[in-house]
């Protein structure tokens, strides 16, 4: 039996927010905040206090504009963006401008795709703010890993497929196939497998898997633009994942038998896509 609680109606809900016991956005200080996968209206409540509260925002190239729109009046906006194959700063720039700007007395929020820890590089720039003695906060957000594959009607996990799921970046570095990756292990370490940013290395990174002894038939889905209005999903399987050409990017990749539950799962479709929020 569940005990229902019905919420109190108020004018302005979002209003209510103004007067919650958000912690102290200080100045000389630096959060680092995961914006979502796609739809603004993903994002944390957390971070959408911060955008408000924010002097500064450098953001990755992943984070909408419609996200952007909703920070203080006022506030700068940096593009730090890293985009495979394209000109782009690096990271110990990056990491350099945010101690720069806290030191300046800003408070600085370093707004990034997805979620800051998964494959977001959050690792390294708050190790740097640490080594520098800049205060930080880490605000997670929701990964493409699980929010864009749940868009695209595909559950991560599943009772009937998987009980493990491995997360595997599609570069090192050097931006080559990663090198210090066991591939054997990984064939078989997990039912589903979910790739980030490997779509231009998927050839070489199924190759890999399949020479492991990974089956050939396993389903294997790209999310393009995951949580947007313009997201595509194309299916195929693993032997045949070196057919694909122009994928469109971002997109998030998902090996396994848990894309099998899309076609009855799938719903962001027709009116669903009409709110830009997601």
């Amino acid at each position: 039996m569940f005990d229902w609680i019905k919420p109190r109606r108020r004018p302005g809900h979002f209003a209510a927010l103004d007067s919650a016991d958000f912690p102290p956005f200080t100045p000389g200080s630096v959060w680092l905040v995961g914006a979502g996968p796609g739809g603004p209206g993903l994002m944390t409540l957390l971070g959408y206090y911060a955008l408000g509260q924010a002097d500064v925002v450098v953001h990755d190239a992943l984070v909408s504009r419609a996200l952007l729109t909703m920070a203080r009046p006022g506030a700068q906006l940096v593009f730090a963006g890293k985009r495979g194959g394209k000109p782009s700063p690096k990271q110990a720039d990056i990491s350099l401008q945010l101690i720069d700007l806290a030191r300046a007395g800003k408070r600085v929020l370093r707004l990034k795709g997805g979620d800051p820890f998964m494959f977001g590089r959050g690792g390294e720039e708050a190790g740097t703010l640490a080594a520098a003695g800049i205060p930080f906060r880490i605000v997670p957000g929701i990964s493409s890993g699980l929010g864009g594959l749940a868009y695209a009607g595909i559950p991560i996990t599943h009772r009937d497929t998987n009980q493990a799921v491995l997360f595997l970046t599609g570069h090192d570095d050097s931006g080559a196939v990663p090198q210090a990756v066991d591939w054997p292990a990984v064939a078989q370490a997990a039912p589903v497998i979910v790739m980030f940013m490997a779509v231009k290395h998927l050839g070489s990174m199924a190759d890999k898997l399949l020479a492991a002894g990974r089956d050939g038939a396993d389903r294997l889905a790209i999310i393009s633009n995951a949580a947007t209005p313009n997201q595509s999903v194309i299916e195929t399987t693993l032997a045949q994942a070196h057919l694909l050409h122009d994928v469109p990017t971002p997109a998030i990749i998902v090996l396994g038998p848990v894309s099998r539950y899309r076609s009855s799962l799938d719903w962001y479709v027709s009116k669903a896509r009409e709110h830009g929020f997601g």
